[in-house]
């Protein structure tokens, strides 16, 4: 099949053509500068998008990227009205997202009436973790009323690289204990055992769990009363301190990680002592998640710092040589776009790099939900 796969924000629309047979991206790129006073419409970015692409390439049918299918949604879903209508239900709870993937979707109805339209959902992947790993401990019925638990994000990418890394492993998937670390601007980390989700790091919203590029990841919720009570910030301003203000940022003055390490190696403390927070953080998921699924077989390096930076995956496996988690500099010094193992020959646990594909991932989730094999 060939799938239009669109991953629709409220400033740009990217997309990709995708042969599910292959695995090949036939066509790729974006719009920018949508719904801002005067320029383009998402509707005549679909129109551009589909204007561009080769007059002999037949859609099969569109993959859509929602970053919230909350509680609802396990799985792909074929778009329906009733669809629509809980991914618009859930935008109180991601307003920054899902409005603008309803947006997407009916601009892209629209242009492609006659094609079926697929929701691959970044939640769907971590709707297997167990009660007791998605509840909060509060009260039960506030919690219900309003959805508040866990829910985790980057689920397309958790999904490919996991998936990838049980095949590199090879026997049988369901004995696979498998941690993939997805280090980016926004960064989560996901216990995957036998090819299911028993925890990851994102919660109700991406804020917490690991370091991120301008988010804090985990701090003590009582620091939010405090600012609003002692430091004159607002409820707003906390908001915005907290997901843009901290992490790499808020701790070295740049979200950039490349900066960061090269600030690092000029001996700036406020960079060293950035690395050293960051990949604290990350150790300590690796320990928990291993603990979790009684061992673990592999370790998955994937996102833009986790593929491209060999420092970064050293510092990340500090002091884990006791957990079998042990790196070949050599092999892991080499670059490669290919999904690779940069453990020693014999090692414990598998370290894998694999570069994540999270567009071929919602092409063969929609093709799947539509009959296609995977």
């Amino acid at each position: 099949m060939k799938i239009l796969v669109l991953n629709a924000g409220s400033s740009s629309v990217k997309y990709q053509v995708i042969d599910t047979d292959s695995g090949l991206s036939l066509s790729k790129g974006a719009r920018e500068d949508i719904g801002r006073g005067g320029a383009t419409s998402i509707d005549q970015a679909l129109i551009s998008i589909l204007e561009s692409l080769d007059a002999d390439l037949a859609i099969d049918a569109v993959g859509h990227r929602v970053v919230h299918g909350g509680a609802l949604y396990r799985d792909a879903a074929i778009i329906t009205p009733e669809v629509v209508a809980d991914i618009e239900g859930l935008s109180a709870i991601a307003p920054l997202h899902n409005p603008a993937n309803i947006a997407g979707i009916r601009a892209a109805q629209k242009a492609l009436p006659d094609v079926p339209h697929v929701a691959v959902f970044d939640t769907a992947f971590h709707q297997t973790m167990p009660e007791e790993a998605f509840t909060y401990a509060i009260p039960r019925e506030l919690a219900a009323e309003h959805g508040l638990r866990k829910y985790g994000f980057h689920g397309s990418s958790h999904s490919f690289v996991s998936r990838s890394a049980s095949a590199l492993l090879g026997g049988e998937p369901k004995d696979h204990r498998i941690v993939t670390l997805h280090l980016g601007n926004g960064s989560s980390v996901a216990a995957i055992r036998g090819g299911q989700c028993l925890d990851t790091s994102m919660g109700f919203t991406p804020l917490p769990g690991l370091v991120m590029g301008t988010r804090s990841g985990d701090v003590d919720p009582a620091i939010i009363t405090y600012l609003l009570r002692n430091a004159g910030l607002t409820l707003d301003e906390v908001d915005s301190l907290l997901n843009s203000g901290s992490g790499l940022l808020g701790l070295a003055g740049t979200s950039d990680f490349r900066d960061v390490l090269s600030a690092a190696d000029s001996e700036n403390s406020d960079a060293l002592l950035a690395l050293r927070v960051w990949s604290w953080r990350i150790r300590h998921y690796i320990g928990a998640y291993a603990a979790l699924m009684g061992g673990l077989d592999a370790l998955v390096f994937t996102g833009g710092i986790g593929e491209n930076s060999a420092e970064a995956r050293l510092l990340c496996v500090e002091g884990l040589g006791f957990m079998g988690i042990e790196i070949d500099e050599y092999v892991n010094g080499r670059g490669a776009s290919s999904a690779r193992t940069i453990s020693p020959a014999g090692g414990g646990v598998a370290v894998m790099v694999i570069p994540t594909n999270e567009e071929l991932e919602i092409a063969l989730q929609s093709a799947e939900v539509l009959g296609g094999a995977r």
